[in-house]
Order: structure tokens, then C-alpha cells, then sequence
């Protein structure tokens, strides 16, 4: 039986047709994050005139691949459904995602098993905050073991490691971490980085000197504003 993601809706009830945001909050794939990663990020793309959705997808013991990106790609069915009765406009949606939510947001932009696969629009953009990218060498370990489990196959290894699945169709990508990140390496960042850009995708990838994992909106730190960054360049995508 499938069971319907949760969804906290910032829906802007103004009568005029909005753009919108998924948003996929971290927590290692054991937990959802929202309070850090969700809401605070809602509530600055309300303010900037976006509607915004935060996903809880699950986690834990139930978030064995493909459960999460099931929980993300039955959310944005479910929104799409709703876009009129919202006023979304259904042609301008970006996904949000932070740390292992990043992950998943990376993963559901791919053709291999995301969007595509589930008979959904592309994103006009996605927008990564230090994200988990590869599920190779340099991931983070417990995103890892919940998502796959113990000594996954090679073949699901690679189809998990974004990375890995680039193309040229993969949607514009903004993507940010911290060189001090001690939780998930800024390698799985500039990874991403190098995949778009051998594939000629638009990307833009900001590394900000002495930032750590986990800083949200990053108030006070120098990545604050990382956020306005990220909306301009979802907005000037076309």
C-alpha cells in the first residue's frame, strides 16, 4: 500500500498564479530536518513570492532506495494535481535539498531514477545545500547503510551516485557547501560541480571558507544570503 508523503504547505493565497518550491530537509535519511532545513526556507521563498512545500519523506528503517524518491516524486504528483485550486504556476517548480535531502533532490532530477521515471515535468532548477552526491568513496557513511544497507550491489552504488548519472537534460543546479564541513565532504559538491560541466549543464557552485555542515540559512555566517543567490539563479533560468 503506498503511503502518502506529508506535506507542510506555505502556499501564497493572493489570487495570482505563484512559482514554487519543493523542499527535501536533511537528517542522514534517519530523520527530516525541518525545522533547520524546511520551514526557515519556505518562509524566505514566501517572502520572495513563492509558494513552498516541505517533504517528509521517510526515513530510518522504512527509507530503504526507492522509498524516499517515491515519497518526493508521489509529493510533487500531488501538488501538480492541486496547481490550479493553489494557482502554482505548473511550469516553474524548482526541489530544494539539504545534506542527505540533497541527495535525494539530486537523485529525483535524474533521468536514470527520478523525474522521468515517474512521468513527472522536469524542474526548472534544483538547488543543493551541502549535499550527499556519491554513494562511492567519498559519501557520507550513514546516508549510506539506511539508504542501501549493508554491502549493496555495485550496480545500485552507481545508480545512487548522482554524480554517475548526469546528463545533458539534467536541470539547472545551484549548489553550495562550507570547506569546513566535517559531516559531508566538500568533495560530493564539487563533484556535482564537474558532472554538469562536463555535461553542459548551467550550474553555479559557491564554496564558503570556514562554513560547516548543518547551518540552514547560515545566519550571522559567511553563507548567509546563499539563499537570495539560489532564487536569482532558479529565476533566470528559462
Amino acid at each position: 500500500m503506498t503511503v502518502k508523503p506529508k506535506i507542510q504547505e506555505y502556499v501564497i493565497r493572493d489570487g495570482k498564479t505563484h512559482p514554487f518550491a519543493v523542499i527535501c530537509p536533511g537528517g542522514g535519511y534517519a530523520f527530516v530536518s525541518k525545522r533547520n532545513e524546511g520551514v526557515p526556507y519556505a518562509k524566505l521563498l514566501n517572502a520572495k513570492g513563492i509558494s513552498a512545500f516541505v517533504v517528509s519523506y521517510r526515513v530510518g528503517k522504512n527509507a530503504r532506495f526507492p522509498a524516499p524518491i517515491d515519497d518526493l516524486a508521489a509529493a510533487v504528483t500531488d501538488i501538480l494535481a492541486r496547481a490550479d485550486e493553489l494557482h502554482l504556476d505548473k511550469d516553474n517548480y524548482s526541489v530544494w535539498g539539504s545534506s542527505a535531502g540533497g541527495h535525494l533532490a539530486a537523485c529525483f532530477c535524474t533521468e536514470s531514477v527520478g523525474y522521468k521515471k515517474y512521468r513527472l515535468p522536469k524542474p526548472r532548477a534544483v538547488v543543493l545545500t551541502y549535499p550527499v552526491i556519491t554513494m562511492g568513496d567519498l559519501t557520507h557513511e550513514g546516508s549510506k547503510l539506511i539508504l542501501l544497507g549493508e554491502n549493496p550491489d555495485e550496480k545500485l552504488v552507481e545508480l545512487t551516485s548522482v554524480e554517475k548519472q548526469v546528463t545533458a537534460n539534467y536541470p539547472p543546479c545551484f549548489i553550495w557547501c562550507g570547506n569546513a564541513d566535517d559531516i559531508v565532504p566538500s568533495d560530493n559538491s564539487a563533484m556535482m560541480s564537474e558532472a554538469l560541466e562536463a555535461n553542459g549543464v548551467a550550474h553555479e557552485f559557491v564554496l564558503y571558507d570556514g562554513v560547516r555542515h548543518g547551518v540552514g540559512l547560515g545566519k550571522g555566517l559567511p553563507c548567509e544570503g546563499w539563499a537570495d543567490k539560489a532564487v536569482d539563479f532558479w529565476l533566470r533560468q528559462k
